[in-house]
């Protein structure tokens, strides 16, 4: 997961890049409203981490002007003032959440996994394409480089989901929610099982890989180029 942390209190920037790196984030930080704004309308994030009080553009003035780019990054805001009214217009002005401070890490990792999870919560489209593969899920059809491709139901919905959020790297929390369901057993090998007899299958007779291992976090799917060909 991508991220950019927006705050000018350099020891709080460096203590939440740190702590979220620990737990497989990857943190660009801004020490400024007019920085964040630039990088954001510049750069690719999963979700925007913003504090709302900075010495120039506040976090509010930062988001207004994204939303009016166009931008539609997931955003939590951070401040010291608390009150409803405050929280109202944050969220008014496009914000997924909203976490006073002071906070503790754990919350705020927890607040941004939830958003995480709704971002990819979402009904997925009838053809879904990734570098060479293309799943087609009204026809429960897969083809790469224009051959077919057979999967299992399970392996296709696995496929299905990893590449309709391509580019997000999958916890196997999701992958137990979505494709196999609350009350199946995560912590047993028959994910990797799967995972692996999918890439036999999507990436072996290839020469790029789509399938790709974030150690410690789960799986995702991308094209990463013929670099990526000796991988795993």
């Amino acid at each position: 997961m991508k991220i950019l942390y927006v705050e000018d209190d350099p020891e709080a920037r460096e203590f939440v890049q740190k702590a979220l790196a620990q737990h497989g984030c990857v943190v660009d930080l801004a020490g400024s409203g007019a920085a964040g704004l630039e990088r954001a309308t510049e750069g690719a994030y999963d979700i925007l981490v913003l504090d709302v009080m900075l010495p120039d553009l506040s976090g509010f003035e930062v988001l207004r002007r994204l939303r009016a780019l166009g931008v539609a990054t997931p955003a939590l805001f951070l401040t010291a003032q608390g009150d409803v009214s405050h929280r109202i217009e944050g969220l008014n002005l496009g914000a997924d959440d909203y976490l006073a401070k002071p906070f503790a890490f754990a919350e705020l990792l927890a607040r941004i996994r939830a958003i995480a999870r709704r971002s990819l919560d979402r009904p997925p489209a009838d053809r879904l394409e990734l570098a060479d593969l293309v799943v087609d899920v009204k026809a429960h059809r897969v083809e790469r480089a224009g051959r077919r491709i057979d999967l299992t139901p399970k392996e296709f919905n696995l496929l299905a989901y990893l590449v309709q959020n391509a580019g997000h790297v999958v916890s196997r929390t999701m992958l137990v929610e979505k494709v196999w369901g609350w009350g199946f057993d995560a912590h047993n090998n028959v994910i990797d099982v799967h995972v692996n007899r999918l890439r036999k299958k999507v990436d072996r007779a290839f020469g790029v890989k789509l399938i790709h291992t974030v150690k410690g976090i789960g799986y995702v799917a991308e094209d990463r180029g013929e670099d990526a060909a000796a991988e795993e």
